[in-house]
């Protein structure tokens, strides 16, 4: 038998707005597939994130175009038609194997959702089931505070890549509306609502329901600073009337920066005295929340804390605040340009909407620094740092370039060697280097260092136990020339001379 294909419905943004039904589906499905640009980036699964089970196979159906132009002999539509078309095959395949699949869909899977491609693609030939969501207009007016119609009004929904004429025309002619797909329409859109007389009904919500919501009147809003996840809505006359705005919009306001910070891997004695005044300055502390907590309270401050899967939306909140006028620091630890914050930062930050904000990043100490100092000092001549995480990279990358390194004789400084769900890699990486060093080469095991649980160890190569190696652990494999001397205590201390030899 086929397995049955489920469009899920996330609703728009917030994960506790997921129905019990779309959770039970998520959790229980052998597929999930989701939709993203070509940046990598999909709302939909950071929503669905909570509810996904290790092991699961993830389809990403990465679009080969969004706005810009084509080569397609079809055009625009032509190549997104193959590339359904081709994305509803990959499924087929899974489905035809007796699997479940599970599309995640942000809003309601058939209301302007990628979805409903797959579903006239799939549905006459598998078991389908599409669970509904709550829409993003829904969440946009339940922000604002104010009912969209009310007894005998009518509401009318409308694209914004409508020419203004075409739009301006509807919404003189109706008594509500919602305009959906703002980002680059926005200024066509503004445009239809004076038009249309109703600018001064008008209001603008962007990414309800999530932390990084903001709504503002339609006529206030930067055009340069609407992102695509957008709504215009016009309330019926009989709500009309000022909102129950949440937040101010973002205006273009000078005065606001980005400041990524590193706290540090552990005491505050090792978070640096420019650190420290940079977070005494902030207007908010963004971080993932286990960073977040180490820095202490400061009622002044606005706090906002995030799981750590999603550095991308962090740091788009972090920028859109900062476009509001707010001195924002996102803080990571270690050193934030260590696999932390500061690339994620900046790579958002080079988006044409935040080009005129400011990012500073302040150094910490890094957890392969505190890890050496502690054991001695193994990173005393040539090292590199490599993270075993395949999160963000394939693992052949990982073995290609510890293959590399350790032909090269350089000292590696292991990042995220482990976690739950992924027990293999240390015992991977281990084999990888053993094909050029001697069984006997010192490695220092550092776990938590800095805390209250910190536990630092050196045990050979050969010898190293996978199983006692987690998250928040670094490793350090000395090279050839690495030695450990014996401390006064008769413990061991590690270090690589600075000289090589000819």
């Amino acid at each position: 038998m086929s397995g049955t294909l489920y469009g899920v419905g996330l609703g728009p943004g917030d994960p506790e707005l997921v129905s019990v039904k779309a959770v039970r589906l998520i959790g229980s499905a052998d597929v999930i597939a989701y939709h993203s640009a070509r940046h990598g980036r999909s709302i939909a699964r950071s929503i669905a994130e909570p509810y996904l089970r290790s092991g699961q196979i993830e389809e990403q159906l990465v679009y080969p175009v969004t706005t810009e132009t084509v080569d397609h002999p079809g055009g625009y539509q032509g190549a997104m038609n193959a590339f359904y078309t081709t994305a509803a095959e990959r499924l087929a395949a899974h489905l035809e194997a007796g699997l479940n699949v599970v599309v995640l869909a942000e809003g309601d899977p058939f209301f302007y959702g990628s979805y409903m491609h797959m579903h006239k693609r799939l549905a006459h030939r598998y078991p389908t089931e599409v669970v509904p969501g709550i829409t993003s207009f829904s969440a946009a007016a339940a922000a604002l505070g104010r009912p969209l119609v009310e007894r005998d009004e009518v509401l009318t929904v409308l694209p914004g890549t409508l020419p203004p004429a075409e739009l301006a025309q509807r919404l003189a002619t109706t008594d509500a509306a919602v305009v959906m797909k703002l980002g680059r329409t926005f200024e066509g859109v503004r445009d239809g609502f004076e038009t249309a007389g109703k600018l001064d009904r008008a209001w603008y919500v962007e990414r309800a329901s999530s932390p990084r919501q903001r709504t503002s009147a339609l006529a206030d809003v930067d055009p340069q600073a609407v992102p695509y996840m957008s709504i215009a809505l016009m309330p019926g006359p009989l709500n009309e009337g000022k909102a129950a705005v949440v937040e101010a919009t973002a205006d273009g306001s000078h005065g606001g920066e980005v400041v990524v910070v590193g706290l540090g891997p552990g005491p505050r004695d090792w978070t640096t005295p420019e650190v420290q005044q940079a977070l005494a300055e902030a207007d908010d502390l963004v971080g993932y929340i286990t960073y977040l907590d180490r820095v202490p309270v400061n009622p002044r401050q606005e706090r906002h804390s995030s799981d750590n899967k999603v550095e991308s939306e962090r740091a788009a909140f972090a920028l859109d605040l900062a476009l509001r006028g707010r001195r924002v620091v996102v803080v990571s630890s270690g050193d934030p340009g260590v696999f932390a914050m500061a690339s994620a930062v900046l790579e958002v930050a080079d988006e044409p909407a935040y080009k005129g904000v400011p990012v500073r990043i302040l150094p910490g100490v890094s957890a392969a620094q505190a890890v050496a100092a502690r054991a001695g000092a193994p990173l005393g001549h040539d090292f590199c740092t490599i993270s075993l995480s395949d999160r963000l990279k394939p693992w052949a990358v990982v073995e290609q370039r510890l293959d590399a390194v350790a032909a090269a004789d350089l000292v590696i400084a292991i990042y995220n060697p482990a976690s739950k769900e992924r027990r293999e890699q240390v015992a991977r990486a281990r084999d990888v280097v053993l094909r050029h060093r001697d069984p006997a080469t010192p490695v220092v095991i550092g776990r938590a260092v800095g805390s209250d649980q910190e536990k630092v160890g050196v045990v050979t190569l050969g010898e190293l136990d996978p199983q006692v190696v987690d998250m928040r652990t670094l490793l350090i494999i000395g090279s050839s020339q690495t030695r450990i001397s014996t401390r006064p205590d008769g413990s061991p201390v590690v270090w690589t001379p600075r000289r090589y030899p000819t």
